[in-house]
């Protein structure tokens, strides 16, 4: 087997183990899990740090196993959090459950004959638990004073923490028992948060099957500048494509801090260590040319959407920020710059001047403010400067038969599309 451990470590995933984990993965093919409640209908990029490290156990041999929360998520889990999160409706549960499910398809093999990935939903064995029962078989293994010193509990005490955040913990644990019991899973792997929830489990598995059970936790963390990891402008990264654009997510990378970029090389792309040094040292000569944050964003972008959406989303990054043949561009980047940037229809040969095309994408209020600007230089069409304030636009200004893109001053952009 290969040394995963180390592997794991290299890229930045190890913040805390079991101490006979290295030896325990030495041995044999391993089942891993980690959990994931669905909170939300789809996962956002904080989550791939956790899916991407079970990628990696894969990867050397072992079998992942990704736990969708469809019944501690009704409970919701305290860990990390100020206070107590709202609870979901059963119905709206399920509802993420199925949307997560569906994004994880590119991001492990499900075909491999003796590491294919399994899928499954928590729900299913806690859901029809009775009450009393696994009060019996599961709370009396759990000593009260012992769950009290946990961190997750310890950082809510003065907040509040009700009794059903309270007993997350023993469903948690009895998943990991669960999994041990139905699938032989003898590790369990999440953020840093996780690391009380995680060893509670292995308690478990211990005094109810003296059975091994081991643990890991990765960092959590934030970037260089001291944002939260995950956000843009405010905004989440999801990995959904219909609430975050394969553009945004591309972008997203794309704008990576130099500061951050192997940290996130190692985490959130399957390039092995001679590639990313590789990158690095050139990335460190010429770090204007940002050769490593667009290999970063190409990487991830292609393992969450696919190289079809990445291309697109490529070719449109280009045709905005970077030298590009007008008449070379594919039609599908006018297709995703459309949902990116103010877009206006235009009829079939309906004659415009440049100062009618400025007006009409909204770039300037009236034809004088446009002809002021045009004469100022201020004005792009397809990214090249024209100060002729008597310029019509001519057929073969249309890229893609159909497109045209205005821009004034550095950022201001506007698209204008033939209609039907």
């Amino acid at each position: 087997m290969a040394d995963v451990f180390a592997e794991l470590e290299w890229r930045g995933f190890v913040q805390q183990a079991t101490p006979e984990l290295r030896a325990h993965l030495a041995t044999g093919s391993r089942t891993v899990y980690c959990g994931f409640d669905p909170t939300a209908p789809s996962f956002q990029v904080g989550n791939l740090m956790p899916l991407m490290l079970l990628r990696h156990f894969q990867i050397a041999g072992h079998r992942p196993i990704v736990l969708m929360g469809g019944g501690t998520g009704l409970i919701g889990d305290p860990s990390g959090k100020q206070t107590e999160r709202p609870l979901l409706s059963k119905e709206q549960i399920r509802e993420n459950v199925r949307r997560q499910r569906d994004q994880l398809a590119r991001l492990f093999d499900f075909d491999a004959k003796d590491t294919r990935a399994l899928v499954l939903n928590n729900a299913d064995w806690l859901v029809e638990q009775r009450l009393v029962d696994f009060l019996r078989d599961v709370g009396k293994h759990f000593s009260v004073n012992v769950m009290m010193q946990k961190e997750s509990v310890q950082a809510r005490l003065d907040a509040g923490l009700s009794y059903t955040e309270f007993s997350y913990m023993l469903l948690q644990a009895y998943d990991y028992l669960h999994l041990h019991r139905k699938e032989r899973c003898t590790i369990q792997v999440g953020g840093s948060d996780q690391w009380g929830n995680i060893t509670a489990g292995i308690d478990l598995i211990r005094r109810v099957e003296g059975g091994e059970g081991h643990g890991l936790v990765a960092p959590l963390f934030m970037t260089a500048s001291g944002a939260k990891f995950g956000k843009t402008e405010g905004a989440t990264i999801w990995l959904d494509p219909s609430l975050t654009s394969p553009y945004t997510f591309y972008q997203f990378w794309i704008n990576t801090d130099d500061r951050d970029v192997e940290k996130y090389l190692k985490l959130f792309t399957l390039l092995g260590q001679e590639d990313i040094a590789v990158l690095m040292q050139s990335h460190r000569k010429e770090p204007s040319h940002r050769g490593a944050q667009k290999k970063l964003a190409i990487e991830i972008t292609q393992l969450v959407h696919g190289r079809g959406a990445c291309d697109a989303a490529v070719a449109a990054s280009a045709i905005l920020f970077d030298a590009f043949d007008p008449h070379q561009v594919e039609p599908g980047a006018f297709e995703v710059l459309a949902q990116e940037i103010p877009t206006v229809v235009v009829a079939p040969g309906e004659g415009l001047t440049l100062v009618d095309a400025v007006v009409r994408a909204g770039l300037a209020k009236s034809k004088s403010e446009a002809r002021r600007a045009i004469e100022q230089g201020g004005i792009y069409l397809n990214q090249e400067r024209i100060k002729d304030v008597e310029r019509s636009i001519e057929p073969g200004d249309w890229l893609a038969h159909r497109s045209l893109l205005l821009r004034k001053g550095k950022k201001d952009y506007a698209l204008l599309r033939v209609g039907p």
